[in-house]
């Protein structure tokens, strides 16, 4: 296991990883970041989620050719799809939305942090088309696919170059909002 002084450096350290080596994932691994998503915040603590997790080879495949051709994806041992139930969701964020998307996401965020603390890759992935995906994982009508990730040990080809970040002052104001 990798060994980090703090979240900063996991945060820092995470990447997308595109090249996986196909490596089966030890199951005390897939139970931890089970385990950070499991435990992430979601709005009034509903967790309207569920993940489906994926290791047939063809259903990869499948899943990949649905994700856009992004190949890619079928090389890791296993693929994780987070749905949500958008009526179970807490409605009224801002007075005007669904709350699933955002617990979605930070539930996925904390996934793909712990992976990486242990050493696993992930990729999130938006690139889908959800009717596919759904026909694939016999997910009902009334449950939305909000995202997937590719998990497992990254290949050879996973280096990713660092992508820059804009700087503190080019994103927060202090009392209203600035340009």
């Amino acid at each position: 296991m990798r060994k980090f002084k703090n979240i900063l450096e996991i945060i820092t350290s995470r990447r997308s990883i595109r090249s996986y080596d196909g490596r089966e994932v030890e199951p005390e691994k897939i139970e931890y970041v089970l385990d950070a998503f499991r435990k992430a915040p979601s709005a009034k603590n509903i967790q309207p989620w569920k993940l489906v997790i994926v290791k047939e080879k063809n259903k990869k495949t499948d899943l990949s050719i649905a994700c856009r051709d992004q190949s890619f994806i079928a090389e890791a041992p296993m693929i994780i799809i987070a749905c949500a139930n958008e009526e179970e969701a807490y409605g009224t964020m801002g007075g005007y939305m669904s709350s699933f998307p955002i617990d979605i996401a930070i539930a996925m965020e904390h996934l793909m942090l712990a992976a990486t603390e242990i050493g696993l890759g992930t990729c999130w992935i938006g690139a889908f088309q959800e009717n596919l995906v759904k026909s694939i994982l016999g997910v009902p009508e009334n449950i939305r696919v909000v995202a997937l990730t590719p998990v497992g040990y990254p290949g050879p080809n996973a280096e990713t170059p660092k992508r820059g970040r804009k700087s503190i002052s080019e994103i927060i104001c202090y009392e209203k909002y600035c340009e």
